[in-house]
């Protein structure tokens, strides 16, 4: 699951049906020998537990460096794609992620030390999707992203404060 969102018809035809409701969408699961169709939603909540929010995936791509935490981030870009396009992200996604990347200050910190523009580009899809309501989470949350952000443009701008 990954930048399909971007061919992804959903919006478009609801937005075309007299009858306000909104189509299913539906994906066909080619990685296995084992094919499956599932939902859309369906799928962008297995893609979102086997990469995203799966220990064994960040953790191996926060070992690859810099293309590691660009690779995570692609991830998050990707799920805000989804939920841009057809709305079928559950919340809990933004908020697993947001209490794995940005909440943990150790793994929030291995991806600033290994790519602050990366996660600075998470950051903004975090703040991005509270912004066009893909997200409910609370103000702290948003307020700690915005610090982190900040932290981001610091350490790309290499700023240095002095205590």
């Amino acid at each position: 699951m990954s930048h399909y969102f971007d061919n992804d018809p959903t919006k478009v035809v609801e937005g075309l049906r007299k009858d306000g409701k909104k189509p299913q969408a539906f994906i066909a699961d080619t990685t296995t020998a084992n094919a499956q169709v599932r939902t859309l939603s369906a799928q962008v909540r297995l893609d979102s537990r086997t990469k995203l929010l799966n220990p064994k995936f960040y953790e191996a791509a926060l070992k690859g460096g810099y293309e590691g935490v660009r690779e995570i981030t692609k991830r998050m870009r990707y799920t805000f794609g989804w939920s841009t396009t057809s709305g079928d992200v559950d919340n809990f996604v933004y908020e697993d992620a947001n209490e794995t990347y940005i909440a943990d200050e150790s793994i929030r910190k291995r991806m600033l030390d290994k790519n602050p523009e990366a996660l600075r580009d998470m950051v903004t899809s975090f703040l991005e999707a509270a912004a066009k309501d893909h997200w409910d989470t609370s103000e702290e949350n948003l307020e700690r992203l915005r610090d982190v952000y900040q932290e981001c443009e610091d350490r790309i701008e290499g700023v240095d404060f002095m205590e």
